[in-house]
């Protein structure tokens, strides 16, 4: 919906109220024009149904309103004395117009002084619950997100199981644009798997200042841009083309900002002609081939600390009991002729309760093994002398039309030069580089565009350049042929920002059965910050310090106010 779609319902709205409650104001001391003047007349319902004035800042904040009008209705009714269940039930099912039926039929009288206090104990639990939906609501959106690291794309910067905390208000707090939508879910519905939201009416994009622009270097976490997912047990579909806020959240590094000449050179990224300093905290990671006549042996691969390879096994299992074990480990196999079988591992390999079977299980240390192996970790592995080689893998001629914009010409690891899209500039269009900024005309600022031969129409108008109305970014995954990044769908409008991850609050190790939860916790990393320089420094200490301060604190008060009561 455009401004002047989204101000004429809301001229709806307010007509619609007026001829609802003008005769329930009157009853209640006020003047029937009062009930028709925009955000005033909230003002004044405020004052008769005896709540907070702030409320009506509430009414204006998307999903959050979803919550606070049903509230209002059934506040109002109480108010003029439909305090039953069968009155409150009615006000919310008819969506409020339960309430045309008090104002033009009923005789009822206001209640001016009326209690605020629930009369019954689920009465007051459900306001409890509303009041904590609501401000749990309003933090996830404009202060404070929890995310999950689901994959391994940041790998060793950050891991997989680690739950971040991501700040809103860094680049800005960006105002919701799905008006209908459950709160605290953001495109699924938990256990039923459907759809959270309605796709219309949409807001236009907003964003309040931040303190500080996205920079090269920041870990940012944004909404897919061409996001297809369908709901998170796998399923896709190229149809599907979700709101920008409903898109799936993704965290990448950022490498290139607007107006950035970026390229990539055998798989180091270059701004401007030059190579791009990453932080000392980034921990990139390339496919290696490692090489060794001995067999490459895995306890010296995870020496590095890589978590990224396979291990090959021969096993000869005796029971049904030890197949059934060891299969959720197996990602690969085959049976020899002798009835043995040849399997592929993770780089763990067969736990203990699996060997404590009596399955036989044989590793085989092949000659050639990719690994994912960081730059200093390969240099460490050259050094073995059970190493033959170490060769980092680079992508020189494209295989497919995988890479971004889908055609031939560049590679994940050999890409570029090309320019990011800056609010503002304009670019000379042609045919050949029309590719590169389709998605941006057409989806992502919404234009009309075509091509007939040689001739581009933007609109209806035959152009041969084109000005971007936003700033882009280049969004990279510093586990670098292992990330569905900027490299393969392109660039990340700012609209699609989230926020950025400020410090790690917990780290569940995956490879570690929640048995034994103590050592699947990952104790080092908990409340560490995401960004600055040097080794992580957790501060978990001094969160439970405060912890049990504020606990402390608050028992002596209750005890203290106790006291006060009795006497």
């Amino acid at each position: 919906m455009t401004l002047t779609q989204w101000f004429i319902f809301f001229l709806i709205l307010q007509v619609v109220h007026f001829l609802g409650t003008w005769k329930l104001y009157q009853k209640a001391g006020r003047q029937a024009w009062e009930a028709a003047i925009p955000i005033y007349n909230a003002i004044i319902l405020m004052k008769i149904i005896n709540r907070p004035k702030w409320w009506v800042i509430l009414l204006f904040v998307p999903i959050v309103n979803l919550i606070m009008f049903p509230v209002v209705w059934v506040e109002t009714l109480r108010s003029f004395g439909k305090n039953t269940t069968l009155d409150t039930a009615l006000g919310v099912l008819t969506l409020g117009l339960y309430i045309y039926y008090i104002n033009y039929t009923q005789d009822v009288k206001y209640i001016e002084n009326r209690s605020l206090h629930p009369k019954n104990k689920t009465a007051d639990t459900v306001s409890s619950l509303l009041f904590a939906v609501v401000v749990a609501t309003l933090v996830h959106t404009y202060v404070m997100q929890p995310f999950t690291i689901p994959t391994g794309s940041l790998e060793k910067t950050l891991l997989v199981g680690d739950f971040l905390f991501v700040s809103k208000n860094h680049y800005g707090a960006r105002t919701p644009m799905t008006t209908v939508a459950m709160p605290m879910v953001h495109d699924t519905i938990p256990v039923i798997h459907t759809k959270s939201y309605l796709n219309k009416p949409q807001l236009p994009y907003f964003r309040f200042p931040g303190f500080e622009p996205i920079e090269k270097n920041d870990i940012v976490v944004f909404n897919w841009p061409t996001d297809t997912v369908v709901d998170f047990k796998g399923t896709y579909s190229s149809g599907i083309r979700k709101p920008i806020d409903k898109k799936s959240n993704y965290v990448k590094r950022c490498v290139g900002t607007p107006g950035d000449i970026f390229s990539i050179k055998d798989g180091f990224v270059y701004i401007n002609g030059k190579e791009l300093k990453l932080s000392d905290r980034a921990k990139p990671q390339y496919m290696h081939t490692v090489y060794s006549s001995k067999g490459v042996s895995a306890e010296i691969i995870k020496t590095t600390g890589s978590t990224e390879f396979t291990r090959s096994f021969n096993i000869k299992p005796s029971s049904q009991q030890q197949i059934d074990a060891m299969q959720p480990y197996v990602l690969n196999a085959s049976q020899n002729p002798d009835g043995s079988y040849d399997v592929i591992t993770g780089f763990l390999g067969f736990p203990d309760s699996v060997l404590r079977t009596g399955l036989y299980a044989q590793e085989i240390y092949q000659p050639v093994l990719n690994v994912n192996l960081t730059l200093e970790a390969a240099s460490t592995l050259r050094k073995n002398k059970s190493i033959d080689s170490v060769v980092r893998r680079i992508e020189r001629k494209p295989q497919g039309t995988d890479v971004f914009p889908h055609d031939t010409r560049w590679t994940a690891d050999n890409f570029g030069p090309l320019t990011i899209p800056k609010a503002g500039t304009t670019i000379k269009l042609y045919k050949e580089n029309l590719p590169l900024y389709k998605m941006i005309i057409d989806t992502y600022e919404g234009n009309d565009l075509k091509v007939t031969g040689d001739e581009i129409r933007i609109n209806h108008q035959v152009v041969d350049s084109y000005t971007f109305k936003q700033n882009y970014y280049w969004m990279m995954g510093d586990n670098r042929h292992n990330s569905l990044d900027s490299r393969f769908w392109g660039f990340v409008p700012e609209d699609h920002i989230v926020g950025k991850p400020v410090f790690i609050w917990m780290s569940l190790d995956p490879n570690i059965p929640i048995s034994k939860l103590f050592d699947k916790i990952r104790w080092e990393r908990m409340f560490t910050t995401v960004g600055g320089s040097g080794e992580p420094v957790s501060y978990f200490g001094i969160f439970m310090i405060l912890l049990v301060g504020y606990f402390v604190a608050d028992f002596f008060i209750r005890r203290k106010k106790k006291r006060s009561e009795k006497y």
